[in-house]
């Protein structure tokens, strides 16, 4: 994840999201060249035009030499089943991709979801549950590395499920404000020190005025 001095991943409205420096996008296709899937959620999907593919064929080249497949499997969350069937990200169609949802999508989405994507897995009535759904993946389709680029509210999730291992996190010198602007951990938080998720600091970098950070979990 990138985010701003202030902790913000796009501004309150969303309209800005992309605020990194070039070096941070090279670095987010070095760490999908190290994964067998990237995910992300469905907003992140709907209001970008994103492929989630490898990157070019520099990427493509790390890819093989680690004994990957050439592109990552794609994978996006959506609990309601919110994610559009009209997406860019299903006009590209390199790698399959797989729809995580649950039973509150309804018949319909599920209906409109399958047309387009390779899978679509119902993973609980009410909310995700992740931990499954990871076995799931590696069960499935091989992940034993799985990569996710957000947005706040599933990297909550996955937090507060304890299933980030690893958090790389770009800072860059940019200030965005607001109490509503998302930041890179959204949903209902935690009310205490103890149940937050602990990490251990393991790199830093500073590359031009950004920050390159990362922490394992502690």
């Amino acid at each position: 994840m990138a985010m701003t001095a202030d902790g913000k991943i796009a501004t309150v409205d969303r309209a800005v999201a992309s605020f990194s420096s070039r070096r941070d996008q090279e670095h987010l296709y070095e760490l999908r060249a190290t994964a067998d899937a990237v995910m992300c959620g469905a907003r992140t999907v709907n209001l970008n035009q994103i492929s989630l593919g490898a990157g070019g064929a520099k990427y493509r080249r790390l890819r093989r030499k680690r004994g990957l497949a050439e592109y990552p499997l794609r994978v996006v969350v959506t609990g309601f089943g919110s994610l559009r069937p009209q997406a860019h990200l299903f006009t590209r169609r390199f790698s399959p991709i797989v729809v995580l949802t649950t039973e509150r999508a309804g018949s319909r989405r599920l209906r409109a979801l399958q047309a387009v994507a390779d899978e679509v897995k119902v993973c609980g009535e009410e909310e995700i549950d992740f931990r499954s759904a990871l076995a799931w993946l590696r069960e499935k389709w091989g992940v034993r590395r799985l990569l996710c680029e957000g947005g706040g509210e599933l990297n909550g999730a996955l937090l507060a499920a304890g299933l980030v291992d690893e958090l790389h996190l770009t800072l860059c010198p940019v200030i965005f404000g607001g109490r509503d602007a998302p930041t890179i951990a959204d949903g209902p938080g935690v009310a205490r020190l103890a149940d937050a998720a602990q990490f251990r600091l393991q790199l830093q970098r500073r590359t031009g005025n950004e920050m390159f950070l990362v922490f394992a979990r502690g």
